[in-house]
């Protein structure tokens, strides 16, 4: 029985993209600035699977022979945000970049939205780092009654509320009503609740994020997979970035330990006879630490990744491929608090398959197809499969 684990690192990117001064993000390299900044990482883990061959990177030396194969890919998709990379990821690069609001939502926008949820009116309506508006407008938040709504660089919808004094689920109803609103030329890739919990002066946001994706537009690797009979399983908020098309089992978790638990389960239940394809987003590296600013929690984050990592690999059989890359960048180390445009690391491990360069993959698309290759699936116009460079048929 064969199984594709699709392991997503959300944020960690491994170097500016040709095109980052566009997106404002020239001198990006998550790992590369992280380790400089860090004065090196301690990652043996990565560093044998090959992460050191994938860039050059303080603390994690090329591995002579690495046990799995390396590279790393382009972004084609006209974005830097998760939905954009994991859709890319399945096999759907997106040309056109989904809408942005640097200067707030149009005011008419909003006041539908209001008029809909039954709102009294919003707070902010800006770009804004998540964490600083909460502890600027949280008070007034609680005394009002007014959700807390900002944006970033990223094509989002965020919603802040209280749990206790506003309520989660009416949170997670406002949201919803908001991603109805946001169709046509605002359709934007996630409505995103964000809730928290505090007092005054000491605001912090819960686990209990909700991310409402605009639906792919067009089938992705997942509905072949799951056409053809395989079982497709999510871990984490993936489920929400495809806002649950293809995905037949979908399994919670708020961090990356929790995910990663939820994954050696998971392989220890056995998978399905028809085959399995397991995908896991690992967001803490861009929540805690990359939207922080937080190098040295990037750093941690990084190193308590790398100590799990023996116990999947004793897990994976003969007929299972693990895949270990990201969606975008996340650069701790300068002063944005947005994504950044980068590429991608790319980790691939199988039983005889190893040791081999895969080079810069011209889009992320690569892994859908490769994924297609692994289950014999009619292969996608777009994408390369890499399977044959690792030997396998």
């Amino acid at each position: 029985m064969k199984r594709f684990i699709l392991l997503v690192m959300d944020g960690v990117g491994a170097g500016e993209l040709p095109d980052a001064a566009a997106f404002g993000d020239a001198g990006s390299n998550t790992l590369g600035n992280l380790a400089r900044h860090q004065g090196g990482l301690a990652l043996p883990n990565l560093g044998a699977l090959g992460l050191g061959r994938v860039l050059e990177l303080e603390g994690v030396p090329p591995a002579a022979q690495p046990s799995a194969s390396w590279g790393r890919m382009a972004e084609k998709s006209m974005g830097k945000d998760s939905t954009l990379g994991h859709w890319e990821l399945m096999g759907l690069e997106t040309p056109l970049a989904l809408p942005t609001y640097p200067h707030g939502f149009p005011a008419q926008l909003v006041e539908d939205w209001c008029r809909m949820a039954g709102l009294p009116g919003v707070l902010g309506n800006c770009t804004a780092s998540g964490t600083d508006i909460i502890q600027r407008l949280g008070q007034e938040h609680v005394a009002t009654g007014k959700p807390i709504l900002y944006t970033s660089a990223d094509s989002v919808f965020q919603v802040a509320a209280h749990e206790e004094s506003f309520g989660l689920e009416r949170l997670y109803t406002i949201c919803q009503q908001a991603r109805d609103l946001l169709q046509g030329e605002h359709a934007v890739a996630r409505v995103i609740a964000r809730p928290f919990l505090g007092q005054a002066g000491d605001f912090q946001r819960t686990p209990n994020r909700k991310d409402i994706s605009l639906p792919p537009f067009a089938p992705t690797a997942i509905d072949a997979a799951a056409a053809a009979g395989v079982e497709t399983l999510s871990i984490g908020k993936i489920r929400d970035l495809f806002a649950g098309v293809g995905i037949q089992r979908a399994l919670t978790s708020k961090g990356n330990a929790e995910g990663m638990q939820r994954l050696l389960e998971v392989l220890d239940e056995g998978g399905a006879p028809g085959g399995q394809l397991i995908l896991l987003n690992l967001v803490d590296f861009d929540m805690l630490w990359g939207h922080r600013c937080d190098p040295a929690g990037f750093k941690g984050g990084l190193e308590a990744f790398d100590a799990l990592l023996p116990a999947l690999l004793e897990k994976l059989g003969p007929e299972d491929l693990l895949v270990i890359t990201a969606d975008h960048g996340n650069d701790p180390t300068g002063t944005s608090t947005d994504h950044s445009r980068e590429y991608v690391p790319l980790l691939v491990y199988a039983a005889g398959l190893s040791g081999r360069d895969l080079g810069t993959r011209a889009s992320f698309a690569d892994v859908g197809a490769t994924l297609r290759h692994w289950f014999k699936l009619p292969p996608a116009s777009l994408g390369h499969s890499f399977l044959p460079e690792l030997g396998g048929a």
